[in-house]
């Protein structure tokens, strides 16, 4: 049976000052997640039965950004007293006093930190009945790190930080990642016996090994491999870093694990909640953002944006951006179509080229193929909407809704009006302004009678190249006209 973790407290109380940024350490995204985010997720993960962040530099933006992932994750607030021991006591405090089992402390800024590894700590930790368990790693330089000191038996002694370690603990590979796994009942107890380090003011969660130690009780360690999952963000640079290898990560599970085809990883980015199906193909240059889902089958790209976009069966989107749109089975979209929130084109049909779409509800089979403004329209199956058409649904004050039937025909260039409704089967002719109502069966047309002003280019706009050319025209249409009309000339 999997060990399951009692509770975990992920800590994300600090300022994050190396960001060099007015929003906190823990609200900077990658793959489409907070840092504090993705903390939540791994801690959630696990199956413990509580889940606390521990927040203070604006912790109502971060206790948010953790309930965004987890509804009913728990909020503790650290007071002024500052370190990461202190951080712990106060998530302590949100639990109940006579919790048991194993309590694991993380991070809110190592956000490749999964909950597997979690659970593998936790069944480590209770499976050698330790104390407290640490998560470390090996380096080659761990320079900067403080270094884990071990014993004859390979139980930890001590966590010792670079500055105070001494030359010889400084020749350590092993480092601590801030990551532990606790019993409960001796993290309550050890934290209430750690004091305030008088230099910095601070009270220090490795303190906790060191009471440990003391009573005798046994700290291990849990070497972790992948490094990746220790490392947290300090500054943008490492933020860049981190979010290249959990795309990496991302991609190399929609392939393994969903059967996606994803053609060039190096220049495709996708979220960790969207989800691809099998066979279907992202070309280069894609971004899939948000709750983005993919159906099987499909074809993505190349340059195509899609945010919390459903894309079902079948359906190829190409040089596209949409957001917030449902793409319906076999349907086609692109290239360069904007699909703004609200859009639903339904199975088979078509969204074209330089189209423009917002609350649009497009039926089956419809098309709306060229250069077309169509905003809050609603299109009935098997319609047509003619190249170059406006809906025009903003009066300047409110915005109006345009319907239009099944099977109808709405010429090009054409302008409609809302809020209109055009009925079943109808015919808009091309060029018209349609500012009334069209029913069943009928042909709209609205076009004022075309007048043509002989002359009006050489009065107007003499000693043009366009003068020119009509004088030229004009010239030779004379000239063919007299050569047709002379008589043929006798021997």
């Amino acid at each position: 049976m999997t060990a399951t973790p009692a509770a975990v407290i992920v800590l994300s109380a600090g300022d994050g000052t190396r960001m060099k940024s007015r929003l906190n350490k823990a609200l900077h995204r990658i793959g489409g997640r907070t840092l504090v985010g993705h903390a939540v997720a791994a801690a959630a993960g696990t199956g413990a039965s509580y889940v606390t962040v521990v927040v203070r530099a604006q912790k109502d933006d971060v206790a948010a950004a953790a309930r965004a992932v987890v509804e009913k994750v728990l909020i503790a607030e650290q007071d002024d007293v500052y370190g990461t021991g202190r951080a712990a006591e106060c998530g302590l405090q949100t639990l109940p006093p006579d919790l048991t089992g194993t309590v694991l402390v993380t991070t809110g800024d190592t956000p490749l930190l999964d909950a597997r590894t979690l659970l593998q700590l936790t069944a480590e930790h209770e499976a050698s009945a330790a104390a407290v368990t640490v998560i470390t790693g090996v380096l080659d330089d761990a320079t900067g790190y403080g270094r884990v000191v071990r014993d004859d038996h390979g139980n930890v002694r001590a966590i010792v930080e670079h500055k105070q370690a001494t030359e010889e603990q400084r020749q350590i590979n092993e480092f601590n990642s801030g990551l532990f796994a606790f019993d409960a009942a001796v993290l309550r107890q050890a934290l209430a016996e750690v004091g305030v380090n008088s230099a910095a003011g601070e009270k220090y969660l490795t303190d906790v090994v060191e009471v440990a130690v003391g009573h005798g009780l046994l700290v291990r360690a849990h070497v972790l491999d992948d490094l990746w999952q220790t490392e947290g963000v300090n500054d943008k640079a490492q933020l860049a870093r981190l979010g290249a290898e959990l795309n990496r990560r991302t991609l190399d599970k929609l392939m393994r694990e969903q059967g996606a085809v994803i053609e060039d990883p190096a220049s495709t980015w996708v979220d960790v909640e969207v989800t691809v199906g099998a066979d279907t193909i992202v070309h280069p240059g894609c971004q899939l953002y948000g709750a983005t889902s993919i159906g099987a089958g499909c074809e993505i790209g190349p340059d195509t944006t899609l945010k919390d976009t459903e894309v079902r069966d079948g359906a190829s989107v190409i040089r596209t951006h949409a957001d917030l749109a449902l793409i319906g089975q076999d349907a086609t979209v692109g290239p360069f179509s904007y699909l703004r929130p609200g859009t639903t084109l339904g199975a088979g049909g078509k969204i074209g080229g330089f189209v423009e779409t917002k609350n649009a509800q497009i039926g089956d089979d419809a098309k709306v193929p060229h250069l077309t403004y169509c905003g809050d329209a609603v299109i009935g199956a098997g319609t047509n909407i003619g190249a170059g058409t406006i809906f025009a649904n903003y009066d300047g004050v409110n915005k109006h809704q345009t319907r239009v039937g099944e099977n109808s025909f709405v010429g090009s260039n054409s302008v409609i009006v809302a809020p209109r409704t055009i009925g079943d089967g109808v015919y808009v002719a091309a060029g018209s302004a349609v500012v009334e109502d069209v029913e069943p069966g009928q042909l709209g047309v609205t076009r004022a009678h075309q007048r043509n002003v002989d002359g009006w280019v050489f009065r107007r706009r003499a000693d043009t190249a366009t003068a020119t050319s009509a004088k030229q025209a004009i010239d030779r249409a004379a000239h063919e006209e007299s050569t047709e009309t002379e008589e043929p000339q006798g021997n």
